[in-house]
């Protein structure tokens, strides 16, 4: 979600953080227009593909929405956690979240995706994750910038969950890993070689 006046009505529901520190805890999703929490099988699945890459790694998570992808790596270790989320409403559920997780590996930064990704980045990332709303062509510039400005650490690992429909062009240098569809969404992994 990256979309400032996105119409935020009212809290959704919950979603449960699936496995690490925090199994079984809830956080809370708001109802908003382009936010679509990662769906538990696929979270399971990503988690399983990642499990030797996130304890004690740095994670960026782009277009943040929910929260449930970067909650899920603080969750099993990572070691410092960034979300990047411009929709107001949706800042302040991820802070609240962390703060009633008490997650102090999770840092939120307000800012548009590509304008933060425009910038020289405070650090490398050995885990990215990229699920911005469908149909506004936001991935595979986020895919550039994060090349082009550094953003990547050695053999990084980029999840990228999209639409079905939509064909990337992606860096030469970005190998797939593992891919998979479940129903209109489209996910995979890459690794930086």
């Amino acid at each position: 979600m990256n979309k400032a006046n996105q119409n935020v009505s009212s809290k959704r529901g919950t979603l449960k953080i699936i496995g690490g520190q925090w199994r079984s805890r809830q956080i809370d999703v708001l109802d908003a227009d382009g936010l679509r929490p990662t769906p538990n099988r696929v979270r399971e699945t990503l988690f399983n593909w990642l499990q030797a890459d996130i304890f004690n790694s740095r994670c960026l998570d782009l277009f943040a929405g929910s929260g449930a992808l970067s909650f899920e790596a603080a969750s099993r270790g990572a070691k410092n956690v960034v979300q990047i989320e411009n929709n107001l409403a949706a800042c302040t559920a991820l802070k609240a979240n962390a703060q009633k997780l008490d997650a102090t590996n999770v840092h939120m930064v307000q800012s548009d995706t590509l304008a933060y990704l425009a910038k020289t980045p405070p650090n490398q990332f050995d885990v990215i994750f990229i699920d911005p709303p469908f149909g506004l062509d936001l991935v595979v510039q986020s895919c550039e910038l994060l090349e082009k400005n550094l953003w990547l650490a050695p053999y990084a690992k980029i999840y990228i969950e999209t639409e079905t429909t939509l064909k990337l062009e992606l860096p030469e240098s970005w190998q797939l890993l593992k891919s998979k569809v479940a129903g209109e969404v489209a996910y995979s992994l890459f690794m930086v070689r």
